[in-house]
């Protein structure tokens, strides 16, 4: 089992945390995020350091003693840090641009796909001559950021025989052999 749930989280200055029962707030110069504990799980501030308890060595309590601690965690370095997440149109003709809060993804359909991106992430899209096309999405909440940046890459995932697609920067693509000609 991880013992991720046992480490403390360090507040950095500048950071306000809130622990009103089992609801955490946590604002800082980026945001604010509210996560509620659930499980008997309970958080207590002391000397800018958060400590999450569980009430039992249950399976189920270990799982939440860990989850919880993550995700205030990236409450905490999300507001004071931010994330941020770039992907790649790899792609003949693939384009990528933003008007606003609205991103247009032209990628090799019969028609252009515009998704609308919330407030709380900032969207800014790239287009330099002989590079792919880039979107990069920022914002100081983690999981909202994962979530859009999956729905985008679910739009044209990367094949495995060209390797076009929509892919995060750095990610590697398994390449398969196509068919071999018959003599």
């Amino acid at each position: 089992m991880s013992r991720i749930g046992q480490a403390p989280i360090a507040v950095p200055s500048g950071v306000d945390v809130t622990i009103n029962g089992n609801t955490v707030t946590v604002k800082g110069k980026l945001g604010e995020l509210t996560q509620e504990l659930e499980g008997g799980i309970t958080a207590k501030m002391e000397d800018n350091v958060i400590v999450v308890e569980r009430p039992s060595e249950a399976k189920d309590h270990k799982a939440k003693h860990g989850l919880y601690r993550a995700l205030i965690n990236n409450m905490v370095v999300g507001v004071s840090e931010g994330f941020s997440h770039t992907l790649e149109l790899i792609g003949v003709g693939y384009r990528a641009s933003n008007q606003g809060q609205v991103l247009d993804l032209s990628l090799g359909y019969s028609h252009n796909f515009l998704f609308g991106i919330p407030s709380e992430v900032k969207v800014e899209t790239t287009m330099e001559k002989g590079k792919a096309p880039t979107v990069t999405l920022t914002s100081h909440d983690k999981q909202l950021l994962g979530a859009i940046t999956a729905k985008i890459r679910s739009l044209r995932k990367p094949e495995p025989y060209k390797g076009k697609g929509v892919k995060f920067k750095g990610e590697v693509i398994r390449r398969k052999a196509g068919k071999s000609a018959a003599k």
